[in-house]
């Protein structure tokens, strides 16, 4: 009769020792996961399993990682158990709620969206081009120009979705899409976004761990930026200075303003990054993608013939994308923020408290391009857009059942909601008695539109 092999046992006290450069351990199910080599060539970079090592992480993977994925856990495993592992009724409901949604398919079925997006890209650049080349009236142009921006915010969606791998199977395709339809036609590296975008998923809402809400020293969100707090995804510090002081007390004014021009600063973050001495994935691709851009757009610009007509256009462009960035702030500007590292036992919690869904009628989805439904998408980042209008009702009812935030704003009382949490940020700033440091060097240039 074979000898049954005894399991051998930790302790959570244990896994978070675990921690350390070269010695990483995380848990999955109860299981223990040695992930010191793996991280070096983790898909999703190493920031995510650096923020969350030393925890149970069985929520934010199951999030993030189709089936496939467990398979590829066994050559990790140490052999140990955690001896305390404890599942919350919250983490349960969850867990029930993405086994159910695999059982019926949602993970896989893409939907169309995806082709009716393209076409309609491919028409809008069409119309950009035909616009610009073919016409000699101002109006025709500005009208090419606003075209022009609403084919960057579309193109951004589908650079959103393939960046998170819910446009195709095929993973070598999913990158082709990412690399066209974000750095060949809007400029912005999908390498940026993916190292920034899974850093926000994970630590959402995190004042010091969250980069999308890191934008010192043009906005802060809470008054706990005025302590010049440490930027653990920069790794550097965010001082509140006479400067900071200064922009921060206009920013309600400032910020409608600010995002018709942030398309500039994701130029920047993209350059920075690309020129860094970061690994880059795929670095020589993101670099020809971001030369295809450079090539067609001050082409089409030339194009226009005077300085002025090529002045706004840019202009026209570029504030008809700030609606994007208005969008992307008011899902989490205005929602609970918090100081310190994410956990890995609160997945649920810190997802629905950090984001703010945008109420609009089933028509509007495609403007919207499904991330209205922003805790939806937050929980599940590789449901396809085509099914978060479907889950919504259940995703609500669970809020409910647990007593957690679900909100759903209009587009403009989530305005008046984030135009009130600046104010008030701002009002704290001009008080005298808030301490402001002596060092006047800031990182503009690592804010995010």
């Amino acid at each position: 009769m074979a000898e049954t092999t005894e399991k051998k046992y930790i302790t959570n006290e244990d896994l978070r020792k675990h921690n350390k450069s070269g010695d990483l351990w995380i848990a999955i199910q109860g299981k223990v996961y040695n992930v010191s080599d793996w991280i070096k060539t983790h898909p999703g970079g190493d920031t995510v399993i650096l923020n969350l090592v030393g925890q149970d992480v069985t929520d934010a993977f199951i999030a993030f990682h189709p089936g496939t994925a467990w398979h590829h856990l066994d050559n990790l495993f140490t052999g140990y158990y955690l001896r305390d592992f404890e599942v919350s009724e919250v983490s349960r409901d969850y867990r029930r709620m993405a086994a159910e949604f695999r059982k019926l398919g949602l993970f896989d079925n893409k939907g169309h969206v995806t082709l009716y997006t393209v076409a309609f890209i491919a028409a809008m650049f069409a119309g950009v081009l035909y616009g610009v080349l073919c016409c000699t009236s101002v109006i025709v142009h500005q009208i090419a120009a606003a075209l022009l921006g609403l084919l960057w915010i579309q193109s951004a969606y589908i650079g959103h979705d393939s960046g998170h791998y819910v446009i195709m199977a095929n993973d070598w395709y999913n990158r082709i899409a990412q690399i066209v339809s974000g750095n060949c036609l809007t400029g912005i590296s999908i390498a940026w976004w993916k190292w920034t975008h899974n850093a926000h998923h994970l630590a959402c809402n995190s004042l010091d761990y969250d980069p999308d809400i890191q934008h010192m020293p043009v906005f802060a969100i809470s008054t706990k930026f005025f302590n010049s707090m440490t930027s653990r995804f920069y790794d550097r510090k965010l001082d509140f200075d006479p400067v900071a002081r200064f922009l921060i007390s206009y920013q309600h004014w400032t910020y409608y303003p600010v995002m018709c021009f942030g398309r500039i600063n994701l130029f920047i973050q993209t350059l920075l990054l690309l020129f860094s001495k970061r690994k880059v994935p795929d670095r020589a691709l993101n670099f020809a993608g971001i030369l295809v851009f450079w090539t067609w757009f001050p082409l089409l610009v030339s194009c226009l013939p005077s300085w002025t007509e090529r002045f706004f256009f840019v202009f026209t462009a570029f504030t008809v994308t700030a609606l994007q960035h208005i969008q992307f702030t008011l899902n989490h500007f205005a929602a609970d923020v918090y100081v310190g590292p994410p956990t890995g036992n609160d997945w649920f919690e810190k997802q629905a408290a950090g984001t703010i869904d945008i109420t609009c009628t089933s028509y509007m989805d495609w403007f919207y391009g499904g991330l209205q439904f922003q805790l939806e998408h937050h929980l599940f980042p590789r449901l396809p857009r085509c099914h978060l209008r479907k889950v919504a009702p259940v995703v609500k009812e669970l809020c409910k059942k647990h007593n957690l935030p679900y909100r759903s704003l209009s587009w403009w009382d989530a305005n008046v909601l984030t135009i009130d949490i600046l104010k008030k940020a701002a009002y704290q700033a001009r008080d005298a008695a808030n301490p402001v440091v002596k060092n006047l060097v800031w990182e503009a240039l690592n804010t995010h539109g």
